[in-house]
């Protein structure tokens, strides 16, 4: 039976009157890929935020391997947070530094290593994405696909337990998608991670899921195996895994015909 790594107890969180999580539950196990689904503004990346604690529930709880992480200090909290990689949707890259040295920061900061085992290192993490050879390349040389490759590369920098990605395949064309589809299967598998994706792209979501859970109005109302998901009667669920409109939308498109 597989452990329970995060566990997210009635989490609760809101900006202003916009209520993005309502009470939600969900446990995370050790090494699965869990694919989070649901339409925009549901707490998809919210939720990815409360996981690594770049935010704090107004309520609930956050667990890390049975340890509370919610209400610990930012200097507590920093360990934990080194046993995650995040990659962001924009790949959130230095523009001013080079591939090398966007890959050696998290190495720098938190590490004691030399410059010779950073570079080893970073070199390591570009073959590992494909991209052997181009550390002296900037951001700005590189397509939308490299820098989400090299992105990947800084995330797993740090050897981390959990990888969290927000929409990795966004922006990209379907075969780039697919590599990315294609690393995160590779990562789960040699460097034996849990990975957490947040998706609207059903073909990826298919391809890198073990399990996937859907959000709707804070709250997780459908989760299991792919299987489940797209057989799911739910109306709501088939709406979003098809890509259809639901009828309320479509009357709201036409009532003033």
């Amino acid at each position: 039976m597989q452990s329970c790594l995060i566990r997210l107890v009635d989490l609760r969180k809101s900006f202003g009157r916009n209520v993005v999580l309502d009470g939600l539950n969900l446990d995370i196990h050790d090494h699965e890929s869990v694919v989070i689904l649901g339409p925009s503004g549901t707490g998809k990346s919210v939720l990815l935020k409360h996981i690594v604690g770049i935010l704090r529930p107004d309520s609930g709880q956050v667990f890390f391997r049975n340890q509370r992480i919610d209400n610990l200090s930012e200097r507590n909290l920093e360990p934990i947070r080194k046993r995650f990689g995040f990659l962001f949707q924009g790949a959130a890259l230095f523009d001013s530094l080079n591939v090398l040295e966007n890959i050696a920061f998290p190495l720098r900061e938190h590490t004691d290593h030399n410059d010779s085992q950073i570079r080893a290192i970073v070199a390591d993490k570009l073959a590992m994405v494909g991209l052997s050879g181009t550390e002296s390349k900037m951001p700005a040389d590189l397509s939308g696909g490299m820098k989400k490759r090299v992105a990947l590369a800084r995330a797993i920098a740090l050897d981390p337990e959990v990888v969290l990605y927000d929409e990795p395949t966004t922006g990209l064309d379907p075969i780039r998608s697919d590599v990315i589809n294609e690393l995160i299967l590779k990562l789960n598998d040699e460097l034996h991670v849990t990975s957490i994706i947040v998706t609207h792209d059903m073909t990826s979501a298919f391809k890198v899921a073990d399990r996937m859970v859907m959000l709707s109005r804070g709250k997780v109302i459908a989760e299991g195996p792919p299987n489940a998901i797209r057989t799911n009667p739910n109306p709501e669920v088939q709406n979003f895994v098809l890509g259809k409109a639901s009828p309320e939308d479509l009357e709201a498109l036409h009532r003033n015909k």
